[in-house]
């Protein structure tokens, strides 16, 4: 494969961002700035392995011109011999096609399945562990919408995950492997008797693409309905009709909002996860026409595919999808998702690079 023509237009691109970045006019649209810093973030380190090449080859011929008339000089012309095709087959990983979306903020559906409240329990679980893998990563968290359950857990959660800074590998790097069926095998605090019962929740994970998703959407198309923040047990949290709930009809899917101070403020709130489910909805009926066998078996935002268990007896964590197994179960629970993380990254890695 040729990388020079990608190169230099990467080389190029860098170049023109550095340009506008540097521009305080663009730091006025708070958007656009956000923008063109995680695209800067994003092509850094190509630019950055592009160089170090570019120099190791104009050093080894220094060297072997040294060499020829110094000895001492032979040892380096060797290292840098040896370093220029592990630099090239880094260049070339680096320069196939990323996930568009790498390095976008998410928000996370969270819901309980079969189980009942056992299945509430462990959807409560699932959120802590990714609120705590967020605050490991020192990315901020934001709860827009929640139904609880009677002892505590939840019915149903979502949960918006952002970077602090424009990032290269942004919070979807990372979670966008998490939608799915996640299967608990362990004894309920409901049961009695002992027994290991198994339940299921379900994860849906979708850029935040907000404001800037390229979908129109048709007031005719949505019913909104205004309703009393609740907390758990169904306590009222607000004496005002503040709390939003908002229904697409064309595609019956149904956002809420109930955490902001307001109901404008929920509504806003509301209407951007629906813009970003929206878009998340077109881009995979887009590829699924694109291509049957497109690249989704290790990501997946389809609930009914069971894609990894937490067997609490053995304390082990299975992730079907790569064969990954640990038996740190409790550390994983409590945001340790290091390892899953990255053998689902290697796998996407090395499926992007052999395709």
């Amino acid at each position: 494969m040729t990388t020079a023509p990608a190169v230099e237009a990467v080389l190029a691109e860098h170049a023109e961002l550095e340009l506008r970045l540097a521009d305080p006019s663009v730091h006025a649209d708070p958007a656009t700035a956000r923008k063109l810093g995680r695209r800067y973030s994003e092509i850094g380190p190509i630019v950055a392995v592009a160089r170090e090449l570019a120099s190791a080859r104009a050093d080894i011929v220094t060297a072997r011109e040294l060499a020829a008339e110094d000895a001492s000089f032979a040892a380096e012309a060797q290292e840098l011999a040896e370093k220029i095709p592990v630099l090239e087959r880094r260049l070339a990983e680096l320069l196939v096609p990323r996930d568009p979306h790498d390095g976008d903020d998410v928000i996370m559906e969270i819901k309980s399945g079969e189980g009942g409240e056992e299945s509430a329990l462990f959807a409560a679980d699932l959120a802590r562990m990714y609120l705590r893998y967020a605050e490991r990563r020192g990315w901020s968290t934001q709860i827009i919408d929640s139904v609880p359950s009677d002892l505590g857990g939840y019915k149903d959660l979502t949960v918006l995950v952002r970077s602090r800074e424009p990032v290269a590998d942004g919070v979807w790097s990372a979670l966008k492997f998490e939608g799915g069926v996640h299967r608990v095998q362990r004894v309920p605090v409901t049961e009695s008797q002992g027994r290991i019962h198994t339940s299921a929740a379900g994860v849906l994970v979708y850029p935040d693409t907000g404001e800037d998703a390229d979908v129109e959407i048709d007031e005719n198309d949505l019913r909104i309905d205004v309703f009393r923040s609740s907390g758990h047990g169904g306590q009222s949290v607000n004496t005002t009709d503040s709390a939003v709930r908002i229904t697409h009809l064309p595609t019956g899917i149904v956002v809420s909002c109930q955490n902001e101070r307001s109901q404008l403020q929920n509504r806003a709130r509301a209407m951007e996860v629906l813009r970003s489910r929206l878009q998340a909805l077109a881009e995979e009926e887009a590829a699924a026409k694109a291509s049957a066998d497109r690249r989704s078996q290790v990501r997946t935002v389809d609930r009914s595919e069971r894609i990894r268990t937490y067997n609490f007896p053995e304390n082990r964590i299975s992730d079907h999808r790569v064969g990954y197994k640990a038996h740190n179960l409790s550390a994983v629970l409590d945001g340790d998702l290091d390892g899953v993380v990255d053998a689902l990254q290697a796998a996407e890695r090395a499926e992007a690079v052999g395709s």
